[in-house]
């Protein structure tokens, strides 16, 4: 279900692409680009950590699971509202408040988490975990690092994801098919796989000389972290839901 709330976000691929047209008219610093680079993923792995605690802190109290699942659809629309909100108004906002609004969607992320966890054997999840993290790694290399132009398949992959989106609401609400549930999965895959290529392409193109040391800057690198967390989160989940052993 991670993976229906990615759409809200590309209300600011306009600024995206536009960032971008402007950071080719110049010789890109390279030093600059890596400290906003390990900008990104340090906004993105503390996000990680911060949702990983916090299923684990769950799951490890029975009492504190038991309320947590009894507000799991609340959860699912504060994850939909922060998400929306947090992708549409971002630049609009101070750096702080952009952070807190992301650590915020990352407990809520991970409460929701340990609802989907709980069916799963702790094995079977690491397993999946390592298997996510070592997709993850080899895709944001090959993003980084390719000099083809993923811009045509993000569009795409964008319009996949859509279908992908309401195939699983109709499926939830009307068809509660298991094996649609297993046929979204599988092109969920794809789908966030090709994402974590584009989205870590997307660093290196809408980067700007001096932008990281800036508050703007701060902005876009917590923008592109919450993206390829996105795809991290959905990756793992559609992964654990085609891999994992239920308990």
């Amino acid at each position: 279900m991670e993976f229906r709330e990615r759409d809200s976000q590309y209300e600011t691929q306009a600024q995206y692409e536009f960032a971008g047209a402007a950071a080719q008219e110049t010789v890109i610093d390279n030093n600059g680009l890596a400290v906003y680079t390990a900008q990104v993923f340090g906004w993105m792995f503390a996000a990680l950590l911060v949702t990983a605690g916090v299923s684990l802190g769950v799951l490890s109290s029975e009492e504190l699971f038991h309320t947590v699942r009894g507000f799991v659809w609340p959860l699912i629309a504060v994850k939909f509202f922060l998400v929306f909100m947090f992708a549409a108004s971002v630049h609009r906002m101070s750096a702080p408040i952009a952070g807190i609004c992301f650590f915020t969607y990352s407990v809520a992320t991970g409460l929701w988490l340990s609802i989907i966890l709980a069916m799963y054997t702790a094995t079977s999840a690491a397993n999946v975990f390592m298997i996510t993290a070592g997709t993850f790694g080899i895709m944001a290399v090959y993003g980084f690092t390719t000099k083809k132009n993923l811009t045509s398949m993000g569009s795409l992959l964008f319009t996949a994801l859509i279908g992908v989106i309401l195939a699983t609401v109709l499926n939830i609400f009307l068809f509660q098919s298991g094996m649609l549930s297993l046929i979204v999965s599988c092109l969920a895959v794809f789908i966030f796989t090709g994402l974590i290529a584009y989205d870590t392409q997307m660093i290196r193109e809408t980067y700007m000389n001096g932008m990281e040391s800036t508050s703007e800057g701060q902005k876009y690198a917590m923008y592109a972290a919450f993206s390829l967390y996105l795809d991290f989160v959905g990756l793992f989940v559609h992964l654990l839901q085609l891999l994992g052993d239920r308990e």
